[in-house]
């Protein structure tokens, strides 16, 4: 079964059918309205285990109301919502851990005063011994915690320094870590490389695909399309609440995913109106992408664009040099002196 989707360049895109098995999350047609305000309308989405869903979009284009709506924050009031093929309407989060999808948001639910050990099980933590002798089982949830981070390659020297000395790569993976071991089958990540730099950016795509080869079926919600189409298998676009694009990774190229990210028309129009500005050199901005069959820029007579200079050592065809009609009209073979004015009709 293939899924035809249209962006706003009018080109359908055909995506192709996922592995065996269905979606962990659908969405159907999926909107939320505050009163008279409709945040999302009309959303389809759906997320296969072992791939990365990316959801890119300006602020305001609906990607925090997408997110409340999965992780049970917040109810839809139209369209579809299922989990494991059966329809869902979560009232608390806690619904939405109890069918293992875990959100990672941009603050991670760290305190970062607390070792890395207590953050890992913050909420959860292991205890051993009767009521009311009961009390925290320390060693196994270090122990616990060491290994669950080593599986996902994240190795740290002291699990009792606190989590606020790590880096913001290394939280994010820790974040991660711990939402993999409580059982988390669809794994949403709110911008986690939004307040990163590059190389801590990479750390954190280096756990997002291996949550991926576990199995996991990420949610990658970023404004980068450079990161998300290092480890994304399929791209959604939003705008102002409704879904501009959906389509894989086989029938998208980065090109095009940004500049549906940075939405082309736009950015065209803007150049138009740009142009009617003094001041502002709108030949040094990008074009918007061209549609198919269509021509990229328009050249005028001649074969050249306009504004192009001659190449180095060329005349320009119909009209020749001062200076050389100059020298047609002095007599004898003694070049004229370029500084003296030249003699016209007898006259200085």
């Amino acid at each position: 079964m293939t899924t035809k989707t249209t962006g706003t360049d009018g080109a359908v895109r055909t995506d192709p059918a996922p592995g065996p098995g269905g979606p962990i999350v659908e969405l159907r047609g999926t909107g939320k309205a505050y009163g008279n305000v409709r945040a999302l309308h009309g959303v389809d989405l759906a997320v296969h285990p072992g791939r990365v869903t990316c959801v890119l979009g300006d602020n305001g284009a609906g990607k925090s109301t997408l997110i409340k709506i999965i992780s049970g924050l917040h109810q839809h009031t139209e369209g579809e919502f299922l989990v494991d093929g059966e329809p869902v309407r979560f009232t608390t989060p806690r619904d939405a851990l109890a069918r293992g999808i875990a959100t990672v948001y941009q603050d991670l639910a760290t305190i970062p005063l607390m070792p890395v050990w207590r953050n890992f099980f913050l909420g959860s933590e292991m205890t051993r011994g009767p009521w009311p002798l009961r009390r925290l089982d320390i060693a196994r949830m270090k122990r616990t915690a060491d290994e669950e981070l080593r599986n996902m390659g994240i190795v740290l020297d002291d699990l009792e320094q606190p989590i606020g000395t790590l880096s913001g790569g290394q939280r994010q993976s820790v974040a991660i870590a711990r939402a993999v071991y409580f059982g988390a089958r669809v794994l949403i990540l709110d911008e986690p490389t939004a307040a990163l730099g590059v190389k801590q950016s990479g750390v954190v795509l280096k756990y997002i695909a291996a949550a991926r080869e576990r199995g996991l079926g990420v949610i990658f919600i970023t404004h980068n399309p450079h990161h998300a189409y290092m480890v994304g298998d399929h791209f959604s676009v939003l705008r102002l609440g409704t879904l501009e694009l959906s389509a894989a990774r086989a029938g998208i190229t980065l090109e095009q995913l940004t500049n549906h990210m940075a939405g082309g028309a736009e950015l065209a129009a803007l150049k138009h109106e740009l142009a009617q500005v003094g001041g502002v050199d709108v030949e040094a901005l990008p074009d918007a992408e061209p549609k198919d069959g269509e021509p990229e820029g328009e050249k005028p007579e001649g074969g050249k664009p306009e504004g192009e200079k001659p190449e180095e050592g060329k005349k320009p065809e119909g009209k020749m040099p001062k200076e050389e009609k100059a020298q047609d009209t002095v007599p004898g073979d003694t070049p004229p002196v370029t500084d003296a004015p030249h003699t016209v009709e007898g006259k200085t």
